[in-house]
C-alpha cells in the first residue's frame, strides 16, 4: 500500500505513521464503552461531505470556535488521533476534515465505532444539490477533485455514491445549497458554540413545508397538517407562525395542546436515552403544507418547552418567508 500523503495540519502536526497503524474492526460499542467515552475529556468532530459543499469554510469556522483543526488526516489514523486528544491537557475540542479521495471510506463506520469508545465523536456531513455544486464549480473554474477528466456532473454522481457509507452514519446532515459563506458560518456557530457547563445534547427544532420536501437533516419528523390551516384566513395569509395572532390561533385548538403535551412527554422520555448513547445533536422537524404558519408556531413552542426543561435548544425555519 502506498504511503498516504502527509496531512495538512492547523496549529500543530500529528506525529503518526499509517504504515505502523492497523485498522481493527470492532464490535458495536456497548453502553459501558459509550459511558466511558462520555466521561472522557475532549470532543471530536469529523467533518466531511461532498466536494464543493463548503468543507474548507466549515473547517475554518470550527477553528475560530476554538477547535484544534486537522485536514486530510488518513482514516486509519483517526483512532490514534482520538487517543491523542483524550490524553491531551491542551486539546479540548478537535475537528478532523476527511477527504473523499481517502481510500478506506467503506471502513469508516467500523473506525467510527472504535473512536466512539475513546471519545465523544460526532460526524458532520456537508452536501448540496447537484445544480448548486455544478454552479459552484463553474464559478470557480476548477475541476472536480475526484475525476478531473470527466464532466463535473458525472464526478458529483460518483462522489455521492462513494460517500454513502459516511453519510449513512452522520449525526448532522447539513445541506449548504441555500447558504452563502457567511450563512454557513452562522449556522455552524449556532450549532457548535457552547458555554462551559451547558448540556452536551444540542436540540434543534425546525419548521418546513412538505411541498418543498422533508429536510434531510431531520432526526424526528412530525406532520402537523392535521391542524386547521391559517392560510385560509385572509388576514393571516401574509403573516407567519411567529406573529402573535397566528400563533394564538394555532395554539387555541385543543388538539394542538394535546399534540404538544404528548410530544413533549415523548421527548422527555427519549432525550436522556439519546444522551446516554452519546448523541450530541438532534433535529426535531415539524412540517405543514407551506412551512409558513402551523409548523412555524409549533417549532417555536417546542423550542421554548425544551429550553424550560433544561436542554440547549435553537429554532430555525427552512421555508418561512424572510
Amino acid at each position: 500500500m502506498a504511503k498516504p500523503a502527509k496531512p495538512s495540519v492547523k496549529k500543530s502536526a500529528v506525529k503518526a505513521s499509517a504504515e505502523t497503524t492497523s485498522v481493527n474492526i470492532p464490535q458495536p460499542a456497548g453502553k459501558a464503552a459509550v459511558k466511558r467515552a462520555a466521561a472522557a475529556k475532549g470532543e471530536l468532530v469529523v467533518l466531511t461531505g461532498l466536494s464543493g459543499a463548503g468543507k474548507l469554510s466549515a473547517l475554518k469556522t470550527f477553528e475560530d470556535l476554538g477547535f484544534y483543526a486537522v485536514d486530510n488526516l488518513p482514516l486509519e489514523l483517526i483512532p490514534q488521533f482520538a487517543d491523542l486528544v483524550r490524553g491531551s491537557n491542551e486539546i479540548k475540542r478537535a475537528v478532523l476534515g476527511v477527504d473523499v479521495r481517502e481510500g478506506l471510506i467503506d471502513k469508516f463506520p467500523a473506525i467510527l465505532q472504535q473512536v466512539r469508545k475513546v471519545l465523544p465523536t460526532s460526524v458532520v456531513f456537508l452536501e448540496a444539490s447537484d445544480d448548486v455544486l455544478v454552479r459552484r464549480y463553474s464559478e470557480t473554474r476548477r475541476p472536480h477533485p475526484l475525476r478531473r477528466d470527466e464532466l463535473v456532473s458525472e464526478s458529483i454522481a460518483a462522489e455521492r455514491k462513494r460517500m454513502e457509507p459516511i453519510r449513512n452514519v452522520a449525526d448532522v446532515l447539513l445541506d449548504t445549497s441555500r447558504f452563502n459563506v457567511h450563512e454557513l458560518r452562522a449556522h455552524i456557530n449556532a450549532q457548535f458554540s457552547r458555554k462551559k457547563g451547558e448540556q452536551t445534547l444540542l436540540l434543534s427544532t425546525m419548521s418546513f413545508g412538505f411541498k418543498n420536501g422533508v429536510p434531510p437533516e431531520a432526526d424526528l419528523v412530525f406532520d402537523v397538517r392535521f391542524l386547521p390551516n391559517p392560510h385560509f384566513i385572509p388576514e393571516f395569509r401574509p403573516l407567519t407562525g411567529r406573529d402573535a395572532e397566528v400563533s394564538a390561533y394555532v395554539m387555541g385548538f385543543p388538539q394542538t395542546k394535546e399534540f404538544l403535551d404528548r410530544t413533549t412527554d415523548m421527548l422527555k422520555f427519549l432525550l436522556p436515552h439519546y444522551v446516554a448513547e452519546g448523541k450530541s445533536y438532534l433535529t426535531i422537524a415539524f412540517g405543514c403544507t407551506g412551512g409558513q404558519h402551523r409548523s412555524v408556531a409549533l417549532a417555536e413552542e417546542m423550542k421554548k418547552r425544551l429550553t424550560e426543561a433544561g436542554y440547549r435548544a435553537k429554532v430555525s425555519h427552512r421555508d418561512m418567508p424572510r
